[in-house]
């Protein structure tokens, strides 16, 4: 397929996308956030000077930039777009589908005008640096690598609404719930051990898999204890091997798993501790409302289930890297938090509406072969997805400004032949 005619497919694909948000905004807002999801994949990033380049309009980049930051500055557009793109998305999202919420952060250590930096940890130096906190919740089926983006969001603590980080991570479940119709198995780390957060899950009943941290209180056999407690008694039967990528190595672990039945202090529900031996040097520790019994196939589906965890990993480092997450530089904090979701909309393009039907599957398999990747992860293919359309565009915003740029002398040399002297 020829690269000019497979950009222009991709082209209508992404105003194709757009159908999904007609009937919440108005005209203007429709082509303002169609030419962010362009922009965004064009150029990789999400820089407006870089977004605004991307566009090729026949007018000053600034003006180009003036009316992006203008539309970008619209009160709760980023929420909205959220709450379409997981409506959208739950159509993929079953009974049994995992639904990963995962706390990240973005970090700028050099960005001192922008507003509300708050401080976040440092997941490699553990050091606090200035910077945002975001959210991102995937779909996933376990064991799987193929990812249905459901919602991103950004909040700063030093904002002058904000109310608790239990607050912003409970509107990003509500959100999802209500697309869902609660559906889902909600999969979260040891930060979701939280009884603002566990309570709300109980209260919806809502499925869950939450990794605990040891020092959490349990109910086994009617006596109050630490969960670290009961794991350290309780018999693990059942072994599996596992291999997980780290730092671009395979690493083997043997796991061996049992359970005992507990419910939360204060709470009648009858949930189960999956104690897990051979991760690391304590037993990891997961909570789940999942009934379990004495069966290898249902206790690994909760294991599994958490291992799935892992590659969300994956996909927050493909959104970072591929759309230069932390280069955001925006000077409003609206601005920040509709940038932030936009580009979860620019993810969801590429990760899930490019493979809605067999045509569609298609064109991302040419797509993703323009990238011509020979290096990085080969089964992980959004890199290589999101390089192809970035090139695609890139080459098509290319050939328009050289086809403007024909006509432009064609007009010139008619005004010269036929203007009269």
């Amino acid at each position: 397929m020829k690269r000019i005619v497979l950009a222009k497919k991709l082209r209508e694909q992404i105003h194709g996308f757009l159908g999904i948000f007609y009937p919440h905004f108005s005209k203007p807002k429709l082509k303002f956030i169609a030419e962010m999801v362009y922009g965004i994949q064009a150029s990789q990033g999400v820089m407006l000077s870089d977004i605004t380049r991307a566009l090729g309009e026949e007018i000053q980049v600034k003006k180009t930039a003036e009316r992006l930051s203008r539309h970008l500055g619209t009160p709760g557009l980023g929420q909205k777009v959220n709450e379409i793109v997981a409506e959208h998305a739950a159509r993929r999202v079953r009974d049994d589908t995992l639904v990963i919420i995962d706390p990240s952060d973005i970090q700028k250590p050099y960005a001192e005008k922008m507003p509300y930096l708050a401080h976040v940890r440092d997941g490699n130096t553990g050091e606090l640096v200035p910077g945002y906190w975001i959210c991102c919740a995937v779909a996933c089926e376990p064991s799987t690598r193929r990812i249905v983006p459901l919602h991103q969001r950004l909040w700063s603590a030093d904002s002058p609404d904000f109310v608790s980080e239990n607050t912003q991570l409970q509107q990003v479940i509500d959100t999802i719930r209500t697309a869902t119709k609660g559906r889902g198995i909600y999969v979260i780390d040891r930060g979701g051990d939280r009884d603002k957060l566990i309570n709300p899950l109980l209260d919806n009943k809502l499925r869950f898999i939450i990794r605990l941290v040891g020092t959490r209180n349990l109910v086994f056999r009617g006596k109050e204890m630490l969960a670290s407690k009961i794991g350290a008694g309780c018999p693990t039967v059942y072994a599996d091997i596992v291999v997980k990528e780290e730092k671009g190595e395979e690493k083997t672990y043997r796991l061996e798993y049992g359970y005992r039945p507990v419910k939360l202090p204060g709470r009648d529900e009858q949930l189960y501790l999956v104690v897990v031996h051979g991760y690391g040097h304590e037993p990891m520790l997961l909570l789940t409302s999942i009934p379990v019994r004495k069966n290898r196939n249902v206790l690994w589906r909760i294991v599994s289930g958490y291992l799935t965890r892992w590659l969300i990993e994956e996909t927050i480092r493909f959104i970072k890297q591929s759309y230069s997450l932390e280069d955001i530089r925006v000077l409003k904090y609206e601005r920040l938090r509709n940038l932030v979701a936009l580009v979860m909309a620019a993810v969801y393009f590429s990760a899930v509406w490019l493979g809605e039907s067999l045509k569609l599957k298609v064109l991302a398999s040419h797509v993703a072969k323009v990238a011509k990747r020979f290096f990085g992860v080969p089964d992980f293919h959004y890199y290589a997805l999101a390089d192809g359309i970035s090139i695609l565009l890139t080459y098509l915003g290319s050939c328009m400004k050289k086809m403007r740029t024909k006509l432009s002398c064609v007009k010139q040399v008619q005004t010269m032949l036929f203007d009269p002297i």
